[in-house]
């Protein structure tokens, strides 16, 4: 299966993930899916100006809640892990905020907003969805680099 490398200059309209599609990354674990919607969603950001360091900043945080709970053996997300997650929503909500405002226009958060607040909805209390959801994420980052998204 060879992977074409899309320009950066398509269209820079943003087509969020369908409930389908996250249903099928978060819940069921459909790796085909994860790898296309996550190739769909870099590109149209790096086409939004979405820049690494706004992208690292949560995923830095989803990173630390990945150890806490790697280094337990529960059939249950720890509490406070999960609710560290959910509080992620408000804290992308914020940044998109403050971007629109200082820049008065819209924010390319809002759009990386879109593509994860459905998602850390679906990860409820099960450790093996919230590992969905770091490889989700971090299938997004990836190919938001490969397509050319901005440091800074």
């Amino acid at each position: 299966m060879s992977q074409q490398r899309r320009s950066v200059q398509q269209d820079p309209r943003f087509r969020p993930p369908s409930n389908d599609e996250l249903q099928k990354i978060i819940v069921e674990g459909d790796v085909e899916t994860l790898i296309s919607v996550a190739d769909r969603l870099g590109c149209d950001l790096a086409n939004n100006r979405l820049t690494t360091s706004q992208i690292r900043a949560i995923f830095s945080r989803v990173r630390e809640l990945e150890s806490r709970v790697r280094h337990r053996a529960t059939s249950q997300l720890p509490d406070e892990v999960r609710a560290e997650l959910l509080l992620l929503r408000p804290k992308l909500a914020y940044q998109a905020a403050r971007f629109r405002q200082q820049n008065n226009q819209n924010s390319p958060v809002d759009l990386l907003r879109k593509a994860l607040d459905p998602a850390i909805q679906l990860v409820g209390t099960d450790p093996q969805r919230f590992t969905r959801f770091v490889q989700y994420f971090e299938a997004i980052l990836a190919y938001h680099r490969f397509y050319g998204g901005r440091e800074s």
